[in-house]
C-alpha cells in the first residue's frame, strides 16, 4: 500500500445510492435516504461513507457496529425501552451491534458512517 491508496472522501469517486426506507420499517413518513459509499475492505466487513435521510421515523436493528459523525440536521435516536438521545451537527458516537429502536429525522440529517460487520 502507498499514499495513493488512502481514501479521501472529497477526491474518491463514491458509489451513490438513493432509496426510500422500506415500508415495513417506517413508523412515520416515507423518508428517502441517500448514501455515498467510499470504501469497503477486501474482506467485506468494514465500510465507510456519507449518509443522508429526509424527515421521518423508522425502526432500526443493528447487526453491525457503527461510528457516526453528524454533519448537518437534527435527529433523535431511541432505544427499544423508550430512552432517547437528540443528535445534531458535531455529535460523534458509536452504535453497538445489538442496538434496536427507532431513528427519527427531524431535519434532513447527513452523517459520516464507519461500519464494522462482525
Amino acid at each position: 500500500m502507498t499514499i495513493a491508496d488512502l481514501v479521501f472522501f472529497e477526491e474518491h469517486p463514491a458509489e451513490f445510492e438513493e432509496s426510500a426506507i422500506a415500508a415495513e420499517k417506517c413508523l412515520r413518513g416515507r423518508p428517502v435516504q441517500r448514501s455515498w459509499h467510499h470504501f469497503t475492505s477486501s474482506d467485506g466487513k468494514f465500510f465507510a461513507g456519507l449518509w443522508e435521510a429526509e424527515p421521518g421515523c423508522w425502526a432500526v436493528s443493528y447487526t453491525e457496529n457503527e461510528f457516526c459523525q453528524i454533519l448537518a440536521g437534527r435527529s433523535v435516536l431511541r432505544d427499544a425501552g423508550g430512552g432517547e438521545r437528540a443528535l445534531r451537527a458535531g455529535d460523534n458516537f458509536v452504535i453497538p451491534a445489538g442496538f434496536s429502536g427507532q431513528w427519527e429525522v427531524l431535519e434532513t440529517t447527513r452523517k459520516i458512517y464507519v461500519i464494522y460487520q462482525p
